[in-house]
């Protein structure tokens, strides 16, 4: 017997040194993992940040659906962060304030007047003026790490009254005593689950709960129940309960967004509600905490009934507990769940831009910087806007859908500002959440005619050669290679125009003459041209260039007319303005760049010209759905056998480039001015953008000319019409009215064209 003791002694000892020295290694684990960083945090992108001032062109209707983006309450009168209220052509609201790269914006109560779709007024609490107020920016999405795990992180002091008074007193009412295992607890769930028959309550402390969480699995043993116990009292040896409160908060499991993880109350808060954490009143705080039990089980959107028995079921214990009372419970269970339709954390809502934002910061940060950080990215992404492009992509395809061969077909869309060169909205699908192939950037396609206002550039740069109305042939002529090919152009429509003014080959998107202009300046300078407008390409100098048959991709192609737009400054395109590390502290600025490649006279002449496109040439549908009154500029493009349909153009404020195309390059029935022109009308009339007004350059006078013969003529003569012209290349004023045309047959074609 004495034999059996000693051994048992023995065992008991080596059973001590092995719990010891395994305690050694938990406690290693815990005070090595919590102490540092504790989470990886993926890089969150944000859009512009709504700025008011007097002026802004801004329409009550979207400055709301700003709002509702945002996840502001709609209120009868403004009580606090995150609400606004409506009155007539006035928005009173309290913004939320936000951390910005330059510093920290304040919540503030303003007053919004609206005036059209114009801010009238913009007032502060007292009623005095502003000058500026800044909205938070929406957040459309992240950069997620493999476990696609996210969250928000919070602090104790960021969340509403009852959420920790209600997390304890249902998850962990000895929370404030215990050692982080409650005999108490334990001994009650099993009274009560053996009372019921069934498991109806689990002893577990938020403690156990934060280390399963945060070290542990699911794993159900007794090994890995006895670890959580010996790893929950060593976590609260070293960490204050304040600390592990807070800890648990942005830890704990509450629901599943397709493949990421929706973890701690902040995302969640934003994921199920659209609004801050701190921004929840006694209903919500009561669901989510509910929720904690079983996130799927009581997931709000799948199971509304199971989900509003169970706040209702937590508002009572509140209420036994004294931390409400009956009355205020009472109330509490008339609210609605309140929860979105959708979750709200824009994963995935917004695809095309957040790829071309990752490709642009991979060249500054390592993935994992960009996954693990919680680096800040502002960009100049415009949710007002992108919603109006995919909605002219809807419904403009809802109408072509009818024609044979459109369903097959794909488009892309990119969206400017072309006086600073930000891209504002960015569209490469048919179905703007598809998160595959961005066409917008990847999609390389022939751009036809789309080529040609480099064409026109070049030679409108020699204006002691070309002006605008200098006569150019519109005649068959044919090629020979050197490799002995004949290439032999021809207009869309297989006719000839004979002599023609230099405009009308761009307005009218004329073939031949185009072609016959090019090869007179010479292949390589038009492509040295292209390469001056901001594309670098490879294609070789072969006639059949001059009419498109080189590949760009949309965002190529709103490169290359950013720089006509903005007066023939280079602005490469940009969709980041700035990075905030996690903590606040500014990293990086992208900064407008802008330089300058062409004489602005040439590039008026040409914008003039493709103005003439809108007016007279071939997208003048675009003013059946716009205003007369609304200056525009572009050009249509349509491949051979109209295998692409191209639209690219812009007012003074916006710049938009639509592409229609089939990804195997197959035929469609879709031209230019069919099929991207009419997204690209459809989005201009929602965007409302201003009208191309280029101030005129101190080398540009406009001259007095008759229409039918491009030579000059008084102002008074029938007809007359003013002409811009690079200073010295303007025709000699005429002798009087009435001047013959050199060529009848030309002016014949012409007068028939202007009528």
């Amino acid at each position: 017997m004495r034999k059996w003791l000693g051994w048992a002694l023995k065992l008991g000892l080596v059973g001590l040194v092995v719990l010891a020295g395994f305690a050694v290694y938990l406690d290693a684990v815990v005070q090595e993992k919590f102490s540092g960083k504790r989470w990886t945090i993926p890089a969150k992108v944000y859009a512009r940040p709504l700025e008011l001032f007097v002026g802004l062109k801004l329409g009550k209707d979207d400055f709301l659906r700003e709002l509702d983006a945002l996840g502001y309450r709609r209120e009868s009168a403004v009580n606090g962060p995150g609400a606004a209220a409506v009155s007539g052509n006035s928005v009173d609201l309290n913004t939320r304030g936000f951390q910005f790269y330059e510093g920290a914006e304040p919540a503030q109560r303003i007053r919004v007047r609206f005036s059209g779709n114009y801010v009238a007024g913009l007032s502060g609490a007292n009623g005095s003026d502003l000058a500026v107020a800044r909205m938070e920016p929406l957040l459309i999405g992240g950069l997620y790490p493999a476990h696609n795990e996210d969250r928000i992180l919070i602090k104790l002091d960021q969340v509403p009254p009852y959420l920790i008074d209600t997390l304890v007193a249902v998850e962990d009412r000895d929370f404030w005593t215990h050692h982080g295992v409650s005999i108490k607890s334990i001994a009650r769930a099993v009274w009560v689950n053996a009372s019921a028959g069934q498991l109806r309550q689990g002893g577990s402390t938020l403690t156990q709960q934060l280390v399963k969480n945060f070290f542990l699995t699911n794993e159900r043993s007794l090994s890995r129940k006895l670890t959580e116990a010996m790893m929950a009292v060593l976590l609260e040896l070293h960490y204050d309960k304040r600390e592990i409160l807070e800890s648990y908060l942005n830890e704990v499991f509450l629901g599943q967004d397709g493949q990421r993880s929706v973890n701690g109350f902040g995302l969640a808060s934003q994921y199920f509600f659209s609004q801050p954490l701190s921004e929840l009143k006694l209903p919500q705080v009561a669901l989510l905490v509910g929720m904690v039990k079983g996130p799927s089980y009581y997931n709000p959107r799948r199971n509304p009934e199971r989900a509003l028995e169970r706040r209702n079921v937590v508002l009572d214990v509140l209420a036994e507990q004294g931390v409400i009372t009956p009355a205020e419970a009472a109330a509490a269970k008339q609210a609605p769940l309140g929860v979105t339709q959708q979750g709200s954390m824009a994963n995935g809502n917004y695809p095309a831009f957040l790829d071309l934002v990752k490709r642009q910061l991979r060249e500054d940060y390592r993935d994992e910087d960009l996954t693990e950080e919680g680096l800040r990215i502002f960009t100049s992404f415009d949710p007002i806007l992108q919603m109006k492009a995919e909605s002219a992509v809807s419904e403009t395809f809802k109408r072509l859908d009818g024609r044979k061969g459109v369903a097959e077909t794909e488009t892309a869309m990119v969206v400017t500002n072309p006086e600073t060169g930000e891209i504002q909205a960015l569209i490469g699908s048919r179905d703007p959440r598809f998160a595959g192939f961005n066409r917008a950037i990847d999609a390389k396609r022939p751009i036809g005619s789309l080529v040609k206002p480099a064409v026109y550039l070049t030679a409108l740069e020699q204006p002691s050669q070309y002006t605008l109305t200098s006569y150019i042939q519109d005649e068959p002529f044919q090629v020979k290679g050197k490799d002995g090919q004949v290439w032999k152009p021809q207009n869309y429509d297989h006719q000839s125009r004979g002599t023609i003014f230099l405009y009308q080959g761009l307005a009218n998107s004329l073939n031949l003459s185009t072609a016959k202009l090019g090869l007179d300046l010479g292949v390589p300078n038009v492509l040295k041209t292209l390469e001056r407008l901001g594309v670098s390409t490879d294609w070789p100098a072969y006639p059949s260039m001059l009419l498109g048959a080189g590949a760009l991709s949309p965002m190529q192609v709103a490169t290359m007319y950013q720089t006509i737009a903005s007066g023939g400054f280079n602005t490469p395109l940009r969709s980041i303005r700035s990075v905030l590390a996690s903590d606040g502290q500014p990293l990086k600025r992208y900064p407008f760049q802008v330089q300058q490649r062409f004489d602005p006279g040439a590039i008026y002449l040409v914008q003039n010209a493709m103005q003439r496109v809108m007016r007279e040439g071939t997208a003048r549908s675009v003013y059946n759905q716009l205003p007369a009154s609304l200056t525009l500029a572009g050009k249509t493009g349509t491949t051979n056998d109209s295998r692409d349909s191209w639209f690219s153009g812009f007012g003074q404020d916006l710049l938009a480039v639509v592409w229609i195309g089939r990804d195997d390059n197959g035929k469609t029935p879709l031209t230019g001015a069919t099929g991207a022109l009419q997204i690209w009308t459809s989005f201009m009339r929602k965007a409302d953008p201003l009208p191309l007004d280029m101030p005129m350059p101190d080398n540009v006078v406009q001259s007095w000319v008759d229409p039918h013969t491009g030579q000059g003529t008084d102002a008074n003569c029938p007809g007359a019409v003013q002409m811009p012209y690079i200073r010295g290349s303007e025709p000699a004023p005429g002798a009087g009215c009435g001047i013959q045309a050199p060529a009848n047959e030309v002016m014949d074609w012409v007068r028939g064209w202007l009528n």
